[in-house]
């Protein structure tokens, strides 16, 4: 099992570019973190500040561990986040199909 996390981000109007540079760092380092299976960025084809980040971990307390870290709070907290009109994090847990 896997524990998934989607952070659907709004920039600032102008921002996205900026915001996509910075999560490009947090990818760099995100991906050589224990439990980190997946973190990938989206861009929205529709709407070019919609930002979406889809991001798997081998466990819960691996994305514990990622949010606070240095870097997480550096540049997602620190960087990111006032670039941002809205911020939605949704947790979840794939589901299993029975045979």
């Amino acid at each position: 099992m896997s524990y998934v996390v989607v952070a659907r981000y709004l920039t600032h109007p102008d921002a996205q570019n900026e915001v996509l540079t910075l999560l490009d760092e947090m990818t760099r380092h995100s991906l050589a973190e224990p439990g980190c299976r997946s973190y990938r960025v989206h861009q929205g084809t529709e709407e070019a500040r919609t930002i979406v980040l889809v991001e798997e971990y081998d466990a819960e307390a691996d994305f514990t561990a990622h949010c606070a870290s240095a870097h997480f709070r550096e540049i997602v907290l620190g960087k990111v986040v006032p670039l941002l009109v809205s911020r939605d994090v949704v947790r979840l847990t794939p589901r299993e199909v029975a045979p």
